[in-house]
């Protein structure tokens, strides 16, 4: 069987948590930022998990992870 290649930017955006989920990088933190407040700002430099529902598609994109 051939291997199966891994989605490169899925790669770069999603890490598989030790309990099988993914955890990705937080949007709203590029550009406009002096509109937010610092706490909203502050706490959007957390990793947070991915949804449920989207869980499958990634785990596809990413076999070897």
């Amino acid at each position: 069987m051939p291997k199966i290649k891994t989605h490169s930017g899925a790669a770069k955006r999603f890490k598989r948590t030790g309990t099988g989920s993914f955890k990705c990088g937080q949007s709203h933190r590029r550009h406009i930022l002096t509109k937010k407040s610092t706490k909203r700002k502050r706490q959007l430099r957390k990793a947070a998990t991915l949804h449920q529902a989207d869980v499958r598609m990634t785990a596809r994109m990413l076999p070897y992870s």
